[in-house]
């Protein structure tokens, strides 16, 4: 008889990996200020936590998305005026992304709204618990990402079966 896949504790853990992963992004999303989508927001995160005038391509690695895909989501960025997109000073052909004022403002808005969550969850779950999982969590997503045959975007593509942007 075959195994099922609840029998293999691989198959468990990107199951608990795409339910946390949609329970997450459905709690961000609600708590969004009117017309900014998830995606924009993880745009925003990434320069709110790594500082502005970060490429698109290191953005798209950063986030596991497609150029393509996060070009569309920096231009609806760009017309609502929370970033802007500059050349780069030296070497024309690259740009550098800015979060604007606004932007800035629509962050935080999104953080405050937010932070009720995140104390909900930190009363729920200690320091200790977050640091125990980690270290599998990081060597999991090294591994999948080292592997030549998933390339950027694939590896959410395979592990949350869904389409990669």
């Amino acid at each position: 008889m075959a195994a099922e896949p609840e029998d293999h504790p691989d198959v468990q853990v990107f199951d608990e990996i795409r339910y946390i992963e949609h329970l997450v992004r459905t709690a961000i999303t609600r708590k969004l200020p009117v017309g900014l989508t998830y995606p924009q927001f993880e745009v925003m995160n990434l320069l709110a936590r790594r500082g502005d005038g970060v490429t698109p391509v290191s953005i798209a690695r950063a986030l596991q998305m497609t150029k393509s895909g996060l070009t569309n989501t920096l231009q609806r960025l760009a017309a609502r005026k929370l970033i802007e997109v500059e050349n780069c000073q030296n070497d024309g052909r690259k740009k550098r992304i800015w979060l604007t004022p606004s932007g800035r403002g629509a962050y935080g808005q999104a953080m405050a709204a937010l932070r009720p969550k995140m104390e909900n969850l930190r009363d729920g779950f200690t320091s200790k618990e977050f640091r125990e999982a980690l270290p599998f969590l990081r060597a999991l997503r090294t591994w999948l990402s080292e592997r030549d045959e998933i390339g950027p975007g694939a590896l959410e593509q395979v592990a949350f079966g869904t389409a990669a942007e």
